[in-house]
């Protein structure tokens, strides 16, 4: 019989693990690694993201781990950019790569290049990275003097950088130091010393596979699924790979739901007791990204579009108890809290308490104010 559990049991046991109830006394390198990375459009957001997760923190943590190489960034999961550490960033980027989305005709037609150009291409960049970083600008004026690739300058400057994201994923490329306003791109065994080149798929996907249930089970094969990838490797693959991993997942019931959890931590998920905890989290957090935001456990159908927005903008939110209970925004020196009024009554003292450690964390006066 499978063992069974509440949802408030799961969401609570899933705050533990990031670091949200209690707040996590790890490096931001170790947010990182326990978040199994995070997205990183944005680098305040990014950062803020990691902050909220510490006891103690400063300003330019973050950057400080990318110098010293404890962290990277990278196009990752889905497509988007990510904070990344090089231990482990390996293993996700395997299997994204297995997928090999850019050898499908639609990526083929669109950018006017065969999957044997794009093979012949990767070595071009990864001759051009060679020991050193350039820009974008660098890096594809280094591209098109090659003889027969001068027709993708304007693909190459892409603001979304599609084009080069298969060398990312292949673990060819990542984002080095910014020179002021322009990003630079370096060989990932340059950005750091602990890198780990990538493993192959079938190893890759047990490691992966183990550290995503460890921060947001109960999950399903396809929150995975939408988490590393969004349909860039088959569902066929992801079965096959769940299937090897065996024994160290156990199926458990979440309020009459078939859920898998990693075995060894099943016994503290079913000792688990509840929270009541309110926290304030950042845009793009890994909360709500982990699961995905059509995961209405967490967050609400009928408030989606509150945070789900467009352009793939994820609103800040206000979770409580480990649901969405509301949004957030910063305007001049208020914390405007929108509550969704369906969610009960507003918890203002807990809401005050955690605009206080906001303020500190961004070293600013701030004042709640609700709506």
């Amino acid at each position: 019989m499978s063992a069974k559990v509440t949802w408030r049991q799961a969401l609570a046991w899933r705050m533990r693990r990031q670091l949200l109830d209690p707040v996590g006394d790890q490096s931001a390198a170790g947010v990182v690694r326990r978040l199994c990375g995070v997205q990183a459009q944005v680098a305040s957001i990014a950062e803020l993201c990691i902050r909220v997760r510490r006891k103690k923190s400063k300003p330019g943590d973050v950057a400080r781990a990318l110098r010293e190489g404890r962290l990277i960034k990278t196009w990752a999961m889905r497509g988007t950019l990510h904070l990344l550490t090089p231990e482990e960033a390996g293993a996700f980027l395997s299997l994204i790569a297995s997928g090999r989305s850019w050898e499908r005709p639609s990526w083929q037609q669109y950018f006017g290049v065969t999957p044997k150009q794009l093979d012949a291409l990767r070595e071009v960049v990864r001759d051009a990275l060679d020991g050193r970083a350039l820009t974008r600008e660098e890096l594809i004026s280094a591209v098109i003097a090659r003889r027969g690739y001068g027709h993708l300058g304007d693909a190459l400057r892409s603001g979304w950088g599609t084009l080069l994201k298969p060398y990312a994923w292949q673990g060819d490329l990542c984002f080095g130091p910014s020179r002021g306003n322009r990003v630079t791109f370096v060989r990932p065994e340059d950005a750091s010393s602990r890198w780990v080149r990538l493993p192959e798929p079938d190893e890759a996907a047990a490691i992966a596979i183990v550290a995503y249930f460890r921060a947001y089970g109960p999950a399903t094969v396809e929150n995975f699924h939408n988490w590393i990838s969004r349909g860039r490797v088959s569902t066929r693959q992801l079965r096959t790979w769940f299937a090897a991993v065996g024994d160290r997942l156990r199926e458990i019931e979440v309020d009459g739901e078939r859920r898998y959890v990693l075995a060894g931590d099943l016994d503290e998920l079913a000792s688990t007791s509840v929270t009541k905890s309110v926290r304030l989290l950042p845009g793009f957090d890994q909360y709500v990204l982990g699961p995905g935001t059509d995961d209405a456990h967490v967050l609400p159908k009928a408030r989606r579009t509150a945070v789900s927005k467009q352009s793939g903008w994820i609103a800040p939110i206000v979770v409580a108890g480990g649901v969405v209970r509301g949004t957030w925004e910063i305007a001049a020196d208020e914390v405007q809290v929108a509550w969704f009024k369906e969610a009960g009554p507003v918890p203002r003292t807990a809401l005050q308490g955690e605009v206080e450690r906001l303020a500190a964390i961004l070293g600013r006066d701030l004042r709640l104010a609700l709506s």
